[in-house]
């Protein structure tokens, strides 16, 4: 997303605009990395070598961390701005595109009820670094994960003008999270 969140910025790059939100957190879900498993090998069979990589990343990558039951995968595409490459086969596979920005791309499918953000980077990107490193971390650190939680809870009790707005406010423990693990982008 753009560095400067306002809804001008978000309309540049949003396929379908803005969608005020109301967050739902649920309790961890064992069942979400058996998604995740489904989902990968679905992404394999469409993408064959093309995807470079394929993370379960997110809340829900994190045993123990409540989160949007919404599993998020991050799949390395050597240039995702090359959409005829790879995006017809994801759209014709039940994927919608919700972000498009350079070097990187957000899809969504299985709605209602089993949910997929599928984000779309070069492989070595440095979103999919930290993304990597954030789940590591939580994974790794109860007070992190603890932490990461209650901001999550919190903010889940406002309203959204877009999802984004609620990432965004995110931001600060993120970031506090991944120095803990010494990240340096």
């Amino acid at each position: 997303m753009p560095d400067a969140l306002d809804d001008s910025t978000l309309s540049a790059v949003l396929v379908h605009g803005l969608r005020p939100t109301k967050v739902t957190l649920a309790d961890y879900d064992p069942g979400w990395p058996a998604r995740f498993e489904r989902r990968a090998a679905e992404l394999r069979a469409i993408l064959g070598d093309r995807a470079r990589l394929i993370e379960h990343i997110g809340s829900t990558s994190v045993p123990g961390l409540a989160a949007k039951p919404i599993i998020d995968i991050v799949v390395g595409i050597d240039d995702p701005d090359d959409e005829p490459a790879y995006l017809p086969d994801l759209q014709a596979a039940g994927y919608d595109l919700r972000v498009r920005e350079p070097e990187h791309r957000c899809l969504r499918t299985g709605e209602p009820d089993e949910q997929v953000n599928l984000h779309c980077y070069p492989p070595g990107h440095v979103e999919v670094r930290r993304y990597l490193a954030f789940r590591d971390r939580l994974r790794a650190s109860e007070t992190d994960r603890e932490l990461y939680a209650a901001t999550k809870r919190e903010l889940a009790q406002r309203e959204w003008r877009d999802i984004n707005y609620y990432a965004e406010a995110k931001g600060p423990v993120i970031d506090e999270i991944l120095g803990r693990a010494g990240w340096r982008g």
